[in-house]
This record gives structure tokens, C-alpha cells and sequence, in this order.
């Protein structure tokens, strides 16, 4: 089955017969990544296994509707990013910000290939972990704590000046990897957990 199910026509062909092993297939080969590409976006690894099992359900009871000139994988990862934005906008009241935030994200999904927003969140991160200690220290205590410039100099006994300037770096460097999509990606990291706060 898996050398049959290989091809994307025949394995949505198998799908749409009711093939129990090409479902088990895709199960096997999608879900772990799935559950990687949600974490990412959820920041929560328990909802993100239910919505990823969400979609594998629905893919399997609306398969009569599945087209095989599409591709299957982009199809499961679209579906994991419009629930997990979804599940979002449940339980979050969304400023005007962060839906200017949500759409764009949306955008780079459509626009480029399935695995484009999770290398973008790679390279964040990984600008992250490359900062100076006491810069990330700041930044980490400003975006992913939430704390104000004025709460981090009291916390770090440290000016206020201090901190604009590691969190200016900070964003700097970030920006050599990701560009003008920095704003958007730090957005979905810190600011699916909590608003934006202004300085």
C-alpha cells in the first residue's frame, strides 16, 4: 500500500473509495508533522493534537469531495492553519492589530508552499537563541512575558534606555533573518498567548 499511496492521484483515488489502509496511510505519514506545524502556531501541544485529529476526521468523512488534481498535503496543512487560527479567534478577543497579523499569515500560506511558515518561525527562533544573554533576556522579558520597558529596568535594576537598546538590537538582528516579516512571525510566536502590549 505505502509504494501505491505514494503518488498523490492514487492516493486520494484510494481515499475516495473508502481505503481504510490509504487513510491509515496518511495518518502515519502526516500526523506527527502536523502536530509540529500546530504546536508551532498554538504554542500548546494538547490542542494542537485534537484539532490535527479534527482534520484527519473530516478529511476521512468528507472524502466523495476530495479532488485529485489537488495536492493532499497542502490541503491537511491549510486545513491545521485555518483551525488553529480559528481556535484563536474563540478564545481571544482580536484587535484590529492582530488581525491585520492573522490575515497576512494567512497570505503566506496561500502564497507559498506548506512548509514556508515554519521555516520563517525556524529563523526567528534561531535569531533568538543567537542574541547576546542580556539582549535576549530583555527581549524574552518583553515579548514573551509581556512585561513594559519600565517593568524590565525595575525587574533587571537596569535604565530604560538599556532596555529600548537591547530590544532595538534585538529586532535588528532578527530582521537580517527574517526581513519584513519579522513583525508578523513574533506576532504568532508571543502574541497567540497574550495581546500586544504597548510600551
Amino acid at each position: 500500500m505505502k509504494d501505491n499511496c505514494n503518488n498523490n492521484s492514487d492516493l486520494i483515488r484510494y481515499l475516495k473509495n473508502g481505503d481504510t489502509n490509504a487513510y491509515a496511510y496518511l495518518v502515519d505519514t502526516y500526523n506527527h508533522k502536523l502536530c509540529l506545524y500546530a504546536n508551532s502556531l498554538m504554542n500548546d501541544i494538547p490542542a494542537s493534537e485534537d484539532i490535527v485529529q479534527n482534520v484527519f476526521i473530516k478529511v476521512w468523512e468528507r472524502r466523495d469531495n476530495l479532488k485529485t488534481n489537488f495536492s493532499i498535503k497542502s490541503y491537511l496543512y491549510k486545513s491545521v492553519y485555518n483551525a488553529c487560527i480559528n481556535e484563536y479567534k474563540r478564545n481571544q478577543s482580536v484587535t484590529a492589530l492582530e488581525k491585520k497579523y492573522i490575515e497576512e499569515l494567512g497570505r503566506i500560506v496561500e502564497d507559498k508552499d506548506e512548509d514556508a511558515l515554519e521555516k520563517l518561525i525556524g529563523l526567528v527562533r534561531e535569531a533568538i537563541q543567537e542574541l547576546p544573554p542580556k539582549c535576549k533576556e530583555v527581549f524574552l522579558l518583553s515579548k514573551k512575558e509581556g512585561l513594559t520597558n519600565i517593568e524590565i529596568a525595575e525587574y533587571l535594576n537596569i535604565s530604560k534606555n538599556t532596555i529600548e537598546r537591547h530590544i532595538n538590537i534585538a529586532f535588528s538582528k532578527i530582521r537580517e533573518n527574517v526581513g519584513n516579516k519579522t513583525d508578523i512571525i513574533l506576532f504568532l510566536l508571543f502574541g497567540f498567548r497574550q495581546n500586544l502590549r504597548a510600551e
